[in-house]
C-alpha cells in the first residue's frame, strides 16, 4: 500500500480541479472552479497554522496522494464550526397536525421548515475519490482519516458533527427539488446556480428562499419523492456515515434536497475505538499476507498530519508496525501515533 492522506497545500490546486471536474455537479464543496478551490487551499492553510486551541472558522482539506507515482487520488475536508460568520440553512422536515370537529377527520401535513438547527457543528465533507481507485477500502481511508485528524484535535472541533450529502441530480444534471421549491423563486436552472454557488457560495440561496414553512403536499411528485434522498454516487458514503453512528435526524439541504446527516462528535464510532500508542518496534514480520492486525493508522499534528493503513503487533508498553507503513507516516522507534482497526 502506497497511499497516504496528507494536508493539502497549493501545489495540489491542478490535481483537485481534475476532480472537482469528475463530480457531474451539485458538489457544493468541491466546485469545477480554480478560483474558488484556491479560496479554498488558503483557506485550509490558514487552518492548518492557526495557533491556539479555541474553536474557530477553520475548514482542512485532505488529499489521498499515491506516494509510488506522485498522483494526488482523492481528496476531502473539515470545517471546524458552521454558521459562524452567516447563518447555516437548512430545511427541516416537520408535521402539522389539524382536526375538524364537524367532518369528524384529522388531517396531518408535512413540512418544511427553514432552519439554523445546525448551527455551530463541525461538518466532514468534500469526499472524492477517483473512479479508478475506487477499490481495496480506499474510500473508508478517505472517510475515517478526518475523523483520527478530530480525535487528535479535538479541541479545534464542535460537541456535534454533520456531513451532508449531495441529493438526487436527474440525467440532464437538473435538480427534481431545486426545481420544485427554490427554482421557483429564483428564475435560473439548477447549473446555472450550480455555477454561480461554484464561483460566490451559496449564501444567496438562503438570502432569497421564502421564509415561510413549505407544505411538501403542494411540491411536484418528482420533487416530494428526492426528499432526503442521496445522490446514486453517494449511497456507498451514507452507508459509511450511518457505520460510523451518523443517522438522518429528517434534516435537507435547501439546495437539492439532499439528507444531512448528525452525530455528537464523540460518538463518532472511529473516534470512540480509536486508540493512542508508543511504537516500540518496526518489525518486518507483519504486513500483508504475514502477521499483524490491519489498521488506519495516523500521526503527526495539524499540517505534519498523515495517515494510512498499516499492520500492528500489540506489545509490552505499546505496538510494533510495518515497515512500510512506518516510512509513509515517517515514524521511528518512540513516536505517537492513533490508530483504529479496520472494519
Amino acid at each position: 500500500m502506497t497511499f497516504v492522506i496528507r494536508a493539502a497545500h497549493p501545489g495540489d490546486l491542478q490535481h483537485i480541479y481534475e476532480m472537482a471536474k469528475r463530480t457531474g455537479g451539485g458538489f457544493t464543496n468541491l466546485p469545477p472552479d480554480r478560483k474558488a478551490l484556491t479560496a479554498k487551499l488558503e483557506r485550509s492553510h490558514e487552518g492548518f497554522t492557526r495557533t491556539g486551541d479555541d474553536l474557530g472558522d477553520d475548514l482542512f482539506v485532505f488529499v489521498l496522494e499515491n506516494t509510488a507515482t506522485g498522483e494526488v487520488r482523492g481528496t476531502c475536508q473539515i470545517f471546524s464550526t458552521v454558521g459562524l460568520k452567516g447563518p447555516f440553512y437548512s430545511y427541516r422536515i416537520g408535521a402539522l397536525t389539524q382536526h375538524s370537529e364537524e367532518l369528524g377527520r384529522t388531517f396531518r401535513a408535512d413540512i418544511l421548515n427553514l432552519s439554523t438547527d445546525l448551527e455551530g457543528a463541525s461538518e466532514v465533507g468534500g469526499l472524492f475519490l477517483h473512479p479508478g481507485e475506487r477499490a481495496g477500502g480506499l474510500g473508508m481511508l478517505i472517510a475515517r482519516s478526518r475523523y483520527l485528524f478530530i480525535k487528535d484535535h479535538r479541541e479545534r472541533f464542535a460537541d456535534r458533527c454533520i456531513a451532508e450529502l449531495r441529493g438526487v441530480i436527474d440525467e440532464a444534471g437538473g435538480s427534481p427539488f431545486w426545481d420544485g421549491v427554490a427554482g421557483r423563486f429564483f428564475g435560473m436552472s439548477f447549473q446555472d446556480a450550480d455555477e454561480f454557488n461554484a464561483k460566490f457560495g451559496n449564501q444567496f440561496i438562503a438570502d432569497l428562499m421564502p421564509k415561510h414553512p413549505v407544505y411538501i403536499a403542494m411540491l411536484t411528485e418528482a420533487a416530494r419523492h428526492v426528499i432526503g434522498l442521496p445522490h446514486v454516487s453517494g449511497r456507498a458514503a451514507m452507508r459509511m456515515l450511518e457505520n460510523e453512528g451518523f443517522a438522518w435526524e429528517n434534516y435537507i439541504d435547501i439546495f437539492d434536497g439532499g439528507p444531512t446527516m448528525t452525530v455528537r462528535t464523540n460518538q463518532i464510532r472511529s473516534i470512540r475505538e480509536a486508540e493512542t500508542s508508543a511504537v516500540v518496534a518496526i518489525d518486518q514480520e507483519l504486513g500483508e499476507h504475514k502477521t499483524g492486525e490491519k489498521c488506519l493508522i495516523a500521526h503527526g499534528r495539524f499540517a505534519d498530519f498523515r495517515a494510512a493503513y498499516g499492520w500492528i503487533e500489540r506489545r509490552a508498553g505499546g505496538i510494533a508496525i510495518n515497515p512500510d507503513c512506518a516510512a509513509l507516516l515517517g515514524l521511528g522507534e518512540g513516536a505517537s501515533v492513533t490508530h483504529v482497526a479496520r472494519w
